[in-house]
């Protein structure tokens, strides 16, 4: 069989995306906890059961944050399966990183409380928690586009 061939490219095509999807699910999921471990209390706990529009937010901006790493470092591989993975794996590594040293420094310097936006008392949305959204937004992006 040609290696050119539509059965290969869509057998080497299938594999590529399964492998990427696999790495950029264990992203998500440490980004995830690395979100719950900068904010007090269990993060899914105050989402689930407690509806906090907050933390909801935080959680989401990281995700989407872990998400821009992910796609642009799949895109800068350049086509080299074993490369696009290292470099989405280690670079969403930091990425992630960066985004919860961000959330952190934005509870110390700015003085947006985590603690306060999670709490679970709170039921509406806070400025402060767009801010911080946005923040670990464009921290993944600004990482993403570093990728690149």
């Amino acid at each position: 069989m040609n290696d050119d061939s539509l059965a290969q490219i869509l057998l080497d095509g299938t594999g590529a995306i399964l492998a990427y999807a696999l790495v950029g699910l264990v992203l998500f999921v440490v980004g995830f906890y690395m979100t719950d471990l900068a904010t007090p209390g269990r993060l899914i706990t105050v989402i689930r059961t407690h509806r906090n529009p907050n933390a909801t937010l935080l959680a989401c901006a990281s995700t989407v944050g872990v998400g821009l790493i992910v796609a642009i470092s799949i895109f800068a591989s350049g086509g080299d399966l074993m490369e696009g993975l290292t470099r989405t794996l280690v670079f969403g590594l930091v990425g992630i990183v960066a985004m919860t040293i961000a959330t952190l420094v934005f509870d110390k310097v700015v003085g947006i409380s985590i603690r306060n936006l999670v709490d679970d008392s709170e039921d509406k949305l806070e400025p402060a928690a767009i801010l911080l959204g946005v923040a670990n937004l464009m921290i993944g992006f600004v990482t993403a586009i570093a990728v690149y």
